[in-house]
């Protein structure tokens, strides 16, 4: 019952090497608000707030470019990963919130 909560949220019970997806060309998709992003976001990362994230899906134009998303808490990345998964993006993982994915890929 639990792996399917947290299958729901987008959460995976085996540890995912982001280090790893980074290193082979994917991309943190942080979808925070602006503000939010502005007050600290990962280096590299690229800001696409959740409400806006499907009108901006042609900036990703490789569907099977491995996409990390993150937010403040996991929530709004959780989403974000379900309409990009929706919509045909093969290699998208929840990263979680912003900080802790950082400490995770600084590692």
């Amino acid at each position: 019952m639990l792996k399917r909560i947290l299958n729901i949220f987008g959460i995976s019970t085996t540890p995912t090497n982001y280090q790893n997806i980074l290193s082979n060309g994917g991309i943190i998709l942080d979808v925070r608000t602006k503000g939010e992003f502005t007050g600290g976001h990962i280096k590299g990362s690229i800001n696409i707030p959740v409400d806006i994230l499907q009108n901006n899906l042609s900036k990703f134009k490789d569907k099977n470019q491995a996409i990390i998303t993150c937010c403040a808490s996991g929530m709004r990345s959780a989403t974000a990963k379900n309409i990009l998964k929706s919509k045909g993006y093969e290699n998208v993982y929840n990263g979680g919130a912003w900080h802790r994915l950082q400490n995770k890929i600084n590692n």
